[in-house]
């Protein structure tokens, strides 16, 4: 009797486990995509880029926010144009795209490049600009 309790323990967190694996795996596709068109070094902090929390999941930061706007479908040109319209995001002073290039968080003011704007600009450009983030 009490293998039995045991197997029905094991089979709830069982279920459990796998339904709570694929609501947080439905955006993963996503997180990929932006890992490898962003060039992140360290995948760990993608969902940093658009959600508030580390883990994902609502609230999203103000260039998450700007990444569902231009969601029709197509994560790769969402990506893409919320670099595009060149905004900052997060108000610190330093674009989207920039904060992308330089691995800073273009959602989150506390995060902002280490470097001044100008000489960020002139390194992004010799870099290949926006287009290296085409997808």
């Amino acid at each position: 009797m009490r293998n039995i309790g045991l197997v029905a323990t094991a089979l709830v967190i069982g279920c459990f486990g796998f339904s709570q694996l694929s609501s947080v795996s439905a955006f993963g596709s996503y997180r990929s995509q932006l890992v490898t068109q962003f060039k992140l070094v360290d995948a760990r902090v993608g969902c940093q880029y658009c959600h508030v929390d580390a883990g994902g999941g609502a609230p999203w930061n103000a260039f998450g926010q700007r990444v569902q706007n231009n969601l029709s479908g197509n994560i790769a040109k969402a990506l893409y144009d919320s670099l595009a319209d060149k905004a900052d995001s997060d108000g610190d002073g330093y674009t989207d795209m920039l904060e992308v290039f330089a691995g800073s968080l273009p959602g989150n003011k506390d995060s902002a490049p280490l470097v001044a704007v100008k000489t960020l600009e002139v390194a992004f450009e010799k870099a290949g600009g926006l287009e290296q983030y085409k997808p």
